[in-house]
C-alpha cells in the first residue's frame, strides 16, 4: 500500500516563459512553451514518489487530452493511479501560466473544468486507512473532509496544504494534523497582523500537531505549541517558481515518513522546493533524495550529514 495518498487538484498546465509580463492588448513572443502537470496535491504526491516513497492519487480525471496527459504524467513519476476515476465527455482542470524571467515570478489563469465530484468507494477508503499520510488541499472539499475523518479515525496523519481560501475550509481545518498554510491564507483566515500571531491562532483554534506557515522567498515559520521557529529559504537560481509550494508540501509528507521531526522536515522541504525552482516544470523539477541531501550538506546543515555516509 502507498505511504502517502492525496485528494485534491490535478491540473493540466501550459507554461510560457516570457522575458517580462506583457502589457494589455499587445503581442509577445514566448521564449519557451511546455505542457506540464500541476495542482497542489497531485504535484505534492509526485514529489513524494520522486523522493522515494510509495504514493497514490485519489481523484477524478477526464479522458480529454489534458486528462490523458495527467494520468500518464503521474504514472511516469511512479504515482499509482489505481484510485483515480476517469470520465468521458468532461473537460479537465487546466491553466495557462506565464513565467517572467525579469520578475522571477509566475502569473496563472485557470479553468476548473466540469468534472463530477470525487466519491470515495471502499477501495479508496481502504487506501486512506492504510496510508501514513493523507494530503489534501481544499479542492474536492466534500471528499477531502470525508477522507480526513476516516484518516483521523484510523491513525493516518492529515497534511493540509492550505494555500487558498476555498469555501468550506472551516470544515477541513479541524481534521488537520499537519497544517501548512501560506502566509496569505494564514493572515486572511485569522485576521492576524503577523504570521507568528496567525500560527498561534490556528494552533489554538484547530489543535493540529504543528502549524508551518510558508513565506516564499523568506522561508517560513513553524509553531508546535511551544515556540515559534523560523526556517530559511535556501538559495536557488530561479527558472520556474510555479509549484514550489506544492513541492514543499509533498517533500514535507515524505520527510515525515522518513521519521524526521517537524523542524528538520521544514529545512528538508525548503531545500527540495529551492532545487525544484532551478528547473522548468513543477513535477519535472523535483530533485532526487540524494541530490537534496548533497545540497543540504554543502550548505552546512549538519543534521543531514549522516544521510549519505
Amino acid at each position: 500500500m502507498s505511504k502517502v495518498v492525496g485528494i485534491g487538484a490535478n491540473v493540466y498546465d501550459t507554461l510560457y516563459t516570457v522575458p517580462n509580463y506583457p502589457t494589455e492588448d499587445t503581442k509577445m513572443r514566448a521564449e519557451n512553451s511546455v505542457a506540464a502537470g500541476g495542482g497542489p496535491t497531485a504535484t505534492g504526491i509526485v514529489a513524494v514518489s520522486k523522493l522515494g516513497a510509495e504514493a497514490a492519487y485519489i481523484g477524478v480525471l477526464a479522458d480529454d487530452a489534458g486528462g490523458c496527459f495527467l494520468k500518464a504524467d503521474m504514472e511516469k513519476y511512479g504515482v499509482s493511479t489505481e484510485y483515480t476515476d476517469v470520465y468521458s465527455g468532461y473537460a479537465s482542470f487546466s491553466s495557462c501560466i506565464w513565467l517572467s524571467r525579469e520578475a522571477k515570478s509566475r502569473t496563472c489563469v485557470f479553468f476548473r473544468g466540469n468534472l463530477p465530484a470525487l466519491k470515495l468507494d471502499e477501495k479508496k477508503i481502504e487506501a486512506i486507512k492504510n496510508a501514513e499520510i493523507l494530503m489534501v488541499d481544499g479542492n474536492e472539499m466534500e471528499a477531502a473532509v470525508e477522507g480526513a475523518k476516516i484518516a483521523n479515525d484510523s491513525g493516518t496523519k492529515v497534511l493540509y496544504d492550505a494555500g487558498g481560501l476555498y469555501e468550506g475550509v472551516e470544515k477541513l481545518l479541524p481534521h488537520a494534523d499537519i497544517l501548512i498554510p501560506s502566509e496569505e491564507f494564514s493572515l486572511g483566515h485569522t485576521g492576524a497582523a503577523t504570521a507568528e500571531d496567525a500560527a498561534k491562532i490556528l494552533f489554538d483554534k484547530y489543535s493540529p500537531e504543528v502549524v508551518v506557515i510558508t513565506q516564499g522567498k523568506k522561508g517560513g515559520i513553524m509553531y508546535d505549541g511551544k515556540e515559534i521557529k523560523s526556517y530559511p529559504a535556501t538559495p536557488a537560481e530561479v527558472i520556474d517558481s510555479n509549484g514550489a509550494g506544492d513541492v514543499f508540501h509533498g517533500a514535507f509528507a515524505f520527510a515525515v515518513t522518513k521519521g524526521y521531526d517537524y523542524y528538520k522536515a521544514c529545512i528538508f522541504s525548503s531545500a527540495v522546493s529551492a532545487l525544484k525552482c532551478e528547473k522548468l516544470g513543477a513535477r519535472a523539477g523535483v530533485p532526487t533524495f540524494s541530490e537534496v541531501i548533497k545540497y543540504l550538506k554543502e550548505l552546512g546543515f549538519d543534521e543531514f550529514k549522516e544521510e549519505l555516509e
